[in-house]
């Protein structure tokens, strides 16, 4: 049985309030086989224990594995030429993206993830390619985190319909100048996968990486978002997670267009169209949910459904503000996700919690604006509970899994820093992916004095970098030129959609 002793100046337990947090000074984690047995003072622990080996020092901050509870791809979209647009423009602008394969790009930001100080990601496929690839491609992506170490919950995207704007396919197709329409139809054709297709992709996935097999991997439905999803298909998804135990995560109201959308297809929001399908309940996570009314949240209040706040995604895409506040004082399960990219486009999880700290910082001496406390449980413990993972982590507690992250507190607070600051605060204000030295999963080693313990990085990025300096395709130069005349087409079809 592997055991370890992981000592920290502090040992941030758990985030216990709005304000506070069981924070352990002097003191250290004892786990034996990926599972905490003991926190307590360092020098009672080591005294108590004969450890295989013994991890950090009194220069060390130990906190709990970080989760990025809302995450898609591995090179940005800025990247691979798809500058920042709103997000329904951005949609077809990706259509000129290269193609990169999917073990070598999901490695690009899973390093990025390790390095940053995040333990588990919820990876949301957006697409897998036409059907015959999904079950090769979903297996490159597992098989990513499997090498790396790190704990995932894999969801493939589920689009049964209006797969580039708000409405028909054929139609809008039908709608574009000869010279384009061909190969819109043609692409969108081959992003059409039957949906008996993804149940038995999920099959085969959970019967190869499910829980008996994998402890570190792990699955849910993803219906893409309400104007991608019939209400048949929501109503199946639901009926196989509930049979399989599977949670789900959808996007919803991320944009005022697809809040628009709601009210067309059914008169009522979003919200209350999910409500009345019996879609909703504490095992279903909304994404974004940016443009949510106070009716909807006193629905998702009621229900125990659960939200993923992703702040830079909707700063970069024009997507509005969400309301965290409110989210909040109602009591909703929060998580945080960092999404395609973060502000930075990267996979800085610090960044994403300072951005989400200081963004609704609303105007009024007195009012309820986040804390770090809030915002650190977001990264960890709520969004914990939005993977199938629950609360098997996010907290350093015995009886839960040894994921733990170890912070150079010198990167904190050298020059100088308070002594009355609070540790958290310090943390949220100031940590930064350059203070990560280790980080632990499920009692291994996956990141030993900033590098990965499992795989070379260098050798990984020269064959991504290499499998991308190479001339376009014949697809892929088609793409780019049908994508700038494809723009303006989706454009005009959200025309007076706000105004209403």
């Amino acid at each position: 049985m592997a055991t370890s002793l992981i000592h920290g100046k502090h040992v941030v337990c758990k985030v216990t309030g709005r304000d506070g947090a069981l924070v352990l000074d002097d003191a250290a984690v004892y786990q034996e086989d990926g599972t905490i047995v003991e926190v307590g003072p360092f020098a009672a622990l080591s005294a108590k224990y004969r450890p295989d080996e013994i991890l950090g020092s009194e220069r060390r901050v130990v906190v709990p594995g970080m989760v990025d509870a809302h995450h898609h791809v591995g090179l940005t979209p800025f990247q691979l030429g798809s500058p920042d647009h709103p997000l329904e423009l951005w949609f077809a602008s990706r259509y000129a993206a290269r193609t990169v394969d999917f073990y070598l790009d999901t490695l690009y930001s899973a390093f990025e993830h390790l390095e940053s100080g995040v333990t588990t990601v919820h990876h949301l496929t957006s697409r897998l390619g036409p059907a015959s690839d999904w079950p090769a491609n979903a297996e490159k992506v597992v098989q990513a985190y499997h090498d790396l170490g790190l704990r995932v919950t894999l969801s493939p995207m589920v689009r049964d319909q209006n797969r580039l704007v708000y409405g028909d396919d054929d139609a809008f197709v039908a709608s574009l100048p000869a010279e384009i329409a061909g190969d819109v139809g043609e692409w969108l054709g081959s992003q059409t996968v039957p949906l008996q297709t993804y149940f038995d992709v999920m099959d085969d996935l959970l019967g190869r990486w499910g829980e008996n097999r994998a402890e570190r991997i792990r699955f849910q439905l993803t219906p893409a978002n309400l104007h991608w999803a019939s209400d048949e298909t929501l109503l199946r998804l639901k009926s196989w997670a509930a049979e399989h135990g599977t949670g789900m995560h959808i996007h919803l109201l991320e944009t005022p267009y697809q809040r628009a959308y709601a009210y067309r297809r059914s008169g009522v929001s979003a919200v209350r169209h999910l409500e009345r399908l019996g879609f909703l309940g504490p095992e279903v996570t909304l994404g974004h949910g940016t443009w949510l009314s106070d009716e909807d949240i006193e629905i998702l209040a009621a229900t125990g459904t659960r939200v993923c706040h992703n702040p830079s995604s909707n700063l970069r895409l024009q997507s509005g503000i969400a309301p965290l506040n409110r989210l909040s004082e109602r009591g909703i399960v929060t998580a945080l996700g960092i999404d395609e990219a973060g502000i930075n486009d990267d996979r800085d999880i610090w960044q994403e919690m300072r951005l989400a700290l200081k963004l609704h910082r609303v105007p009024g001496i007195g009012a309820r604006v986040p804390t770090a406390p809030e915002v650190l449980r977001m990264a960890t413990e709520h969004g914990a509970l939005t993977t199938q993972f629950g609360a098997k982590i996010g907290t350093l507690e015995p009886g839960k899994a040894a994921d733990m992250v170890l912070v150079d507190w010198d990167t904190i607070a050298q020059p100088y820093l308070d002594p009355d600051v609070p540790v958290v605060d310090a943390l949220v204000h100031r940590g930064r992916p350059s203070g990560v030295r280790t980080v632990v999963v499920a009692g291994e080693v996956v990141l030993r004095d900033g590098k990965s313990a499992r795989l070379d990085k260098d050798a990984v990025m020269e064959n991504l970098a290499a499998s991308l300096h190479v001339p376009l395709t014949l697809a892929e130069q088609r793409r780019r030129e049908v994508a700038p005349l494809l723009l303006p087409h989706v454009a005009r079809f959200y025309d007076d959609w706000l105004g209403e």
